[in-house]
């Protein structure tokens, strides 16, 4: 084939019109349109495929990393920051167990205790004893706090319940960030004292601001009221609130995603560190931690999109190639095919109803016989003269013989079609033909079948044998579309042009919307589970065709369906003119 054939090949312009009832089958645009999506997606599913997966999984990948490095960046700070809180607290318990501190009144060995801390471990701005009633009674640092009472206070009823307390950074009449660490020491068995130490926040800053963090990333600490303790890059100061929600309570390190901003979320590790009002948090933008991925996924999108442009164009030949083979081949055989399925189908009809027709004549020629026979013996015989129960009975075997006689008679002439022949027909006894077929069934299931011909209409010339077949097909379906109870309408009214309108409408289960386009393709059922062949409406739609008809359908789900077709009044004028 050459470039021009394969963009546009010869069987864009077949007409599948020409097919009849096979229309569809002889669709290659069709056929081409499933070959070209079955290639593209046998072709780009698995490419789309192991691209989602390599994408998933590099992503799972680079992100299990971040959380694996944000937690570990988390967990040893978090470390740090308990050990220093810890350190200090214990040192303050240290020279509490150490030293008698009755004798704590006197200002000098406190202000020696004072400056041992500073020098051993920095940080410390004062120190102060309070007694079990809450007022202090010893304090060496830079304010005036000697007899400061603090019962009421929330920190000195923490401390006598729990023995320790570690309080939030706060501001206090100090007017600067510190926070205060005190210990509970019993003198006596019935007498204790509070020792209370204030610390500043540079020491407590340091630890976080020497983090190696990279240039988006943050760490800081907050309270349970989500109150910033320490300075930020991009949440704000001391003292100012953050952004988000904070996150469940765990004193194990957790890393999750979280949506900080309306357009910014992070990754952040934190740790609630026990026995202290701080949060730990150590916050990553995702867009920086995704950043070296997003860059990679770009090229490779750009080469996938390129790859599947060359597999495009290479599934459009080949589709292109393979349809215009099965449309040169099909053309040689298409019609023949169709001609042979129908003459030989109704060949095999024809045979079987015209053996079956002959081989119920012959002996019901022998039961009229006998039965003739004995109702004559019956007749002359003085013995049964009066018994007019055994007449009843040869009469009722009689009169049997006969309806299956016209029934057989009937058969023959339906199984005689050959090619058309066409000669004047009354439509209304063509209608009553077909029915009486059926008649028995109707009654059995309370079918109502009404038929409705209009005033006027008398002969029309056409096949008489095929007009009977159509109509018996239509009628059937009909008659297996309903249920027990159902009515069936016939109706036969004048059209325009000459030509004779038939109508055949149940009330029965309907066709699906999806199965309306199908019903007249061979070997296409709705019907298969229980023995359909496919081949009724084909054939109907055929034998119309051959009439010179029209058919048409309409159908709703669970209202019915309604055959119409329309056949000329007198064809051989049509042809003529």
């Amino acid at each position: 084939m050459s470039l021009k054939g394969l963009l546009r090949p010869e069987f864009w312009k077949a007409d599948k019109k020409s097919a009849g009832p096979y229309k569809s089958l002889f669709d290659y645009q069709r056929i081409w349109r499933l070959c070209f999506v079955i290639l593209v997606v046998v072709s780009l599913v698995p490419l789309f495929i192991l691209a989602f997966i390599d994408f998933n999984v590099t992503r799972v990948a680079i992100n299990s990393e971040n959380m694996l490095r944000g937690a570990r960046t988390t967990s040893n700070t978090r470390r740090a920051v308990a050990y220093f809180l810890e350190e200090r607290k214990s040192a303050l318990q240290l020279i509490v167990q150490l030293d008698d501190f009755r004798s704590f009144q006197r200002k000098e060995r406190l202000a020696e205790m004072l400056k041992a801390l500073k020098n051993s471990f920095g940080g410390f701005i004062d120190l102060g004893i309070i007694d079990e009633n809450g007022k202090q009674l010893a304090y060496v640092g830079p304010y005036n706090l000697e007899g400061k009472d603090y019962k009421g206070q929330a920190w000195f009823k923490q401390a006598t319940d729990q023995g320790t307390y570690i309080s939030d950074v706060f501001l206090g009449f100090r007017d600067s960030p510190h926070l205060v660490i005190a210990v509970k020491h019993y003198t006596d068995n019935d007498h204790y004292k509070i020792y209370r130490a204030t610390l500043d926040t540079t020491q407590f800053n340091g630890i976080l601001s020497s983090l190696d963090l990279s240039e988006g990333a943050d760490a800081f600490l907050v309270n349970n009221a989500g109150i910033m303790q320490t300075p930020s890059k991009w949440n704000g100061d001391v003292f100012s609130k953050i952004s988000f929600s904070l996150p469940e309570k765990s004193f194990r390190t957790k890393v999750e995603e979280i949506q900080i901003k309306k357009d910014l979320s992070a990754i952040v590790g934190y740790a609630y560190i026990e026995g202290t009002p701080f949060i730990l948090m150590v916050v990553k933008p995702e867009a920086e931690l995704m950043g070296a991925w997003q860059g990679s996924r770009d090229t490779l999108t750009w080469i996938s999109t390129i790859s599947v442009a060359v597999i495009l164009l290479v599934m459009w030949a080949v589709a292109s190639y393979m349809v215009e083979r099965m449309y040169m081949a099909d053309m040689t055989r298409s019609k023949l095919l169709q001609q042979m399925e129908h003459h030989n189908r109704m060949a095999s009809i024809g045979r079987l109803a015209a053996g079956v027709a002959h081989e119920i004549n012959n002996p019901l020629a022998i039961i009229n016989e006998k039965a003739g026979l004995l109702k004559d013996l019956f007749t002359f015989n003085k013995a049964y003269e009066v018994d007019a129960r055994v007449l009843g009975l040869v009469d009722s075997v009689i009169a049997s013989v006969e309806r299956c006689g016209r029934i057989t008679k009937r058969l023959l002439g339906f199984s005689r079609q050959d090619d058309v022949e066409l000669r004047p027909v009354y439509p209304k006894k063509i209608v009553e033909t077909v029915l009486s077929f059926l008649n028995k069934e109707a009654e059995y299931r309370s079918i109502n079948v009404s038929v409705d011909v209009e005033i006027g209409i008398y002969e029309i010339v056409t096949d008489r044998g095929k007009l009977e077949q159509v109509l018996l097909n239509l009628i059937s379906n009909a008659f297996q579309a309903m249920k027990d109870g159902g009515a069936l309408q016939v109706k036969v009214a004048r059209a325009d042009n000459n030509r004779i309108n038939f109508s055949v409408k149940d009330d029965g289960c309907g066709i699906p919307a999806t199965d309306l386009k199908r019903i007249f393709e061979p070997f296409y059922s709705t019907k298969k589970q229980t023995g359909g062949t496919g081949l009724g409406l084909s054939i109907t739609y055929g034998l119309v065709q051959d009439l010179g008809g029209l058919m048409v359908v309409e159908s709703e789900l669970g209202m019915g369906t309604e055959f119409r077709f329309s056949l000329p009044v007198n064809p051989i004028a049509k042809g003529e003119s």
